[in-house]
This record gives C-alpha cells, structure tokens and sequence, in this order.
C-alpha cells in the first residue's frame, strides 16, 4: 500500500475550504498506472469547483492536470513501462496531489524537450486553445479573431497560436500591464477592458472591421461586448466565465447583431475518446516544437501553498501558467 498527499475539500466554499491529507492508495487496478506527480496544473475552473458554481460529489479532490513519472502498472496495462514521463488531463477529478491512479488510456507520453513544469502547465490550456482554434472554428490566414482575457494562461496561447496560423488577432485583457502581455503574445491590437468605452477603441484600432470568431472566458461582463465586437455571421465561443454566467437574453439578439453564431463548447468532451486526446495533445507538442505555442511557468507554489495559488488566481494578481509543486 502506498500513501499520497493530496487536497480535499468536504465542503464548497473560500480557499480556505481546500486541506492537504495524506491519504492511502490502493494497487493500480487492471487498466490503471500510479503516476508520481512532480508537476500540477492550475486552471480557473479549479476555482468554479471549489466554489461550488460546477457542483461536485463532496469530498472531492480538485485539479486536472499534472505531470510526472510512472511508478507502477495494472496487471492488464500495456505500451508503458515504469518510469515513463506522462502527463494526464481529463483523467477524473483530484490532479492536486503527489501521487494518483489514473487509467492508463488517459495517459499523455511527455516529449523529450518538455519539462514535467511545462507539460502540467500547458496541457489542459493548450488543448483548450486546440479545440477553440481547430475544431470549434479552424482558423484561417487572413481571419480576424478577437481573444478576451488575453493575459491569462488560455489567453495568451490563444494569441500566439492564431498568429502563427496567419491571423490578425485582436485581444482584451483587465489592465495596460496586461495588454502589454497580450502584444507581447501576438496580439495586432490590444485595450483595458476595465475602462469603459473599450469596444469602440478595439474597433477603432482596428479599422472598425470586426472579428470572424470572438473567443469569450470571461462571460458576463464581456458578453454583450462580444456580441457587438463579432463580424455579420461571426461566431461566439463562450468557453469560460470568469465575471460570472451570462444572464438569460433574448435570442433574437443574435439576428440583430448580424445573425451571429453561439456556441458554448468545453475542453472535456472533445478529449473523451483515447486515440483523439493524443492525435490532440500530438498538435499541441507539435505547436509547441515549432514555436508557435509557448510552455512558459509564471508561477510557482507549494502544494501546501494551495490557499494561497487559489487566493492569487482569484485576485487576477497571476498571469500566465501557474503550476503547484508537491
């Protein structure tokens, strides 16, 4: 029997609901591997989680995503050894912890050049900008895409990646500092989204044309916006909600805004089935080879410092990738 350090919560709540126990782990069962987790990914619907706006069973783990080194193998598990560098997402809930059985049909084999750092740090974001870029509207040279919340982790592989896919990318982020980030990631034109009157500057730094495809996380505060920012037949992709839900609205508004599009797509489901999460997570490295998607770490916390990662997150005082250490 093995033991694991991992964090639970038993009710829904602030950071403070989140405790690190140390818990016993069965043998990997038949299909199963026990990863040793040397890296873990933070993603903002770890937050949603933990407060409860997407319920889960409690208790509960939380997190997705992590990296690190095989250490034990099911009875039934073949074309991975002891030792291999893996990396895991959508492998069930409870990513936040130093050691864990996971099915091994979840598994990613980590490159070569990739740190377990960087692999934790841009799997489930990477695949995240993948489908949006790939599948839920295949970006074309010469589109103009409009990418909110810029700054962040999603945001700024968003940027870079439809850059190199010969976009004109416009972005929104909540301060100049990040706006900064976001130029410094692609992005043609970059405004505050925090000062009002920000639509009508994007538009008008951009020759008043608006987007073919407006990636929206930001949800409620942004949506409207959206909307008005979107080219006549242009899609929306709402795939988070950092202000908060959109309210219920009026579909008519869709026609009135130029008979647009509205989708609200979700990494999970398009990285379901086995062979599709590595044909995806396969473009993703691929990206990432060619330096068209960045693997950069911007934060760095203990796992005990889990209250801690949480509370920044919160207070949009982290950009980029954040990753805990257990």
């Amino acid at each position: 029997m093995s033991t694991a350090r991992r964090v639970v919560i038993r009710e829904v709540g602030d950071p403070e609901v989140m405790r690190v126990e140390r818990v016993e782990l069965d043998p990997p069962g038949a299909h199963e591997v026990r990863v040793r987790q040397t890296a873990i990914g933070f993603n903002y619907i770890d937050v949603y989680q933990r407060q409860g706006k997407y319920p889960l069973p409690l208790p509960s783990g939380l997190g997705h995503e992590a990296a690190g080194v095989v250490e034990a193998l099911g009875s039934e598990v073949s074309g991975v050894a002891v030792g291999d560098r893996v990396a895991t997402m959508n492998a069930g809930i409870g990513a936040y912890a130093d050691a864990r059985n996971v099915a091994a049909d979840r598994l990613v084999p980590v490159p070569a050049g990739l740190s377990d750092e960087q692999a934790a740090a841009v799997l489930f974001k990477g695949l995240t900008a993948q489908y949006l870029l790939r599948r839920t509207h295949r970006v074309q040279a010469g589109q103009t895409v409009l990418v909110h919340a810029a700054a962040g982790g999603v945001g700024q592989i968003l940027c870079r990646w439809a850059k190199a896919l010969g976009a004109r990318v416009l972005a929104t982020a909540g301060s100049e500092a990040k706006c900064e980030l976001a130029r410094a990631a692609g992005a043609d034109v970059a405004v505050d989204y925090s000062r009002p009157g920000w639509t009508q500057r994007l538009l008008e730094a951009n020759g008043q044309r608006k987007a073919d495809v407006v990636y929206d996380s930001v949800g409620r505060d942004t949506f409207e916006h959206s909307l008005d920012c979107a080219a006549p037949f242009g899609l929306v992709v709402l795939y988070g909600a950092a202000s908060g839900p959109v309210p219920p609205f009026d579909t008519e508004l869709l026609n009135r805004k130029g008979c647009l599009y509205l989708t609200r797509p979700s990494v999970f489901p398009h990285n379901a089935d086995p062979a599709t999460l590595r044909a995806n997570a396969a473009e993703l490295f691929d990206a990432i080879s060619r330096g068209w998607v960045q693997a950069d770490v911007s934060a760095r916390f203990a796992l005990d410092d889990v209250v801690t990662m949480h509370r920044a997150a919160q207070s949009r005082t982290t950009h980029g990738a954040v990753v805990l250490i257990p």
